[in-house]
């Protein structure tokens, strides 16, 4: 069966951009009960960000701090709890910032026209109907989050996506002016996000041509701003950092991911690491995996200074190790990508606890 995804309705890219977001969400205001809900990271509060929402007095803002731990099902439930309660089911929604506002945005998109909690719905196809209008503003390049059709939260049980086509935002913004700000290790581990994507993608059964061609891009894109030797944090690589996000997006949604991201969702579960650095973690290790991926991340890190630890697993207890296991394990789509339709014969518990000690 050949997947047959939805994409972005609409794409806006272009440095000054978020200036037409008034114009753009204008036209569904008077959906719904009549007002928008913008979902910002805590980080522009009092920022020259907040200041340019165009917001009315009906409009509804609510600021989020995504340190330390990731999305969750909680977390998502709770805000659509209080949001219906408050005012009603809003015309739209507005998720301005980093990958997980994208994925609570997403998210909460969803959960505000479907019943019980979100944790119900973790999974492929599960949501019962249409989430509403919903427009995605990255504030840092990278996860993929922008474009993905899933919505990944850490729930009571697992951590795993919402993942349907109306997950997908109906509209993007996609201004590199307002990822200036990003600190440099962030703006690292989120690059490096896209870089892996690409890498996993590539490397597994179910590449093609059509994942191929996005992810070979974005992958140039990665480099130029990552080992070029005009490589850093500039207005030229920002725009170039962004638009690698969105195609290394597009390459895992017709590909998959694999060993690393199966790996880093053990390290968020258990220890709440956050996703990118979770995924650089376990990355470095995976030379017999992914060996011109792993040598081509290591001398990115070289470049910019970025310094890893090492030896994190003597601290961990055995049941620690064995949690992670777990939820790597029961990511199959990961495996059966990564390792082959045999992937069974070739990795067990045991195996994925032996790569988590590497760490």
């Amino acid at each position: 069966m050949h997947k047959n995804f939805k994409s972005i309705e609409k794409t806006v890219f272009g440095r000054g951009s978020f200036k037409q977001l008034d114009e753009i969400i204008s036209p569904k205001r008077n959906d719904n009960n009549g007002y928008m809900v913008f979902i910002v990271d805590q980080y522009f509060k009092g920022k020259e960000l907040e200041n340019s929402l165009p917001v009315r007095p009906e409009d509804l803002v609510i600021f989020i701090d995504v340190d330390p731990n990731e999305p969750t099902t909680e977390q998502v439930d709770v805000l659509r709890d209080e949001i219906l309660f408050t005012n009603g089911l809003p015309a739209g929604l507005i998720g301005i910032g980093g990958g997980s506002i994208m994925d609570i945005a997403k998210a909460l998109a969803l959960m505000l026209t479907n019943d019980g909690s979100s944790a119900l719905y973790q999974g492929l196809n599960l949501i019962k109907k249409p989430g509403i209008y919903h427009v995605g503003v990255p504030t840092i390049s990278g996860t993929g989050a922008e474009c993905s059709m899933t919505a990944v939260l850490t729930g009571p049980e697992k951590k795993l996506g919402l993942k349907c086509e109306w997950t997908i935002f109906d509209q993007v913004i996609l201004d590199s002016e307002l990822t200036a700000s990003v600190p440099v290790d962030k703006w690292f581990y989120t690059g490096m996000d896209t870089f892996i994507h690409c890498i996993e993608s590539r490397e597994g059964i179910l590449n093609n041509a059509y994942s191929m061609a996005y992810g070979e891009q974005s992958l140039k894109l990665c480099r130029d701003v990552f080992s070029s030797a005009n490589a850093g944090q500039n207005a030229e690589n920002d725009d170039k950092l962004m638009v690698a996000s969105l195609m290394g997006g597009l390459s895992l949604t017709y590909s998959e991911v694999g060993v690393c991201h199966a790996l880093s969702y053990g390290l968020s579960k258990v220890f709440g690491e956050k996703h990118c650095y979770a995924n650089c973690l376990a990355f470095q290790h995976l030379e017999d995996y992914y060996p011109e991926g792993v040598a081509e991340f290591k001398t990115m890190l070289q470049k910019h200074k970025v310094v890893l630890p090492q030896n994190l697993s003597k601290n961990w207890s055995e049941a620690e190790i064995t949690a992670m296991a777990q939820v790597a394990y029961n990511l199959t789509h990961m495996w059966n990508h990564a390792i082959g339709s045999d992937w069974k014969e070739k990795i067990t518990i045991e195996v994925i606890k032996d790569l988590y000690r590497r760490l």
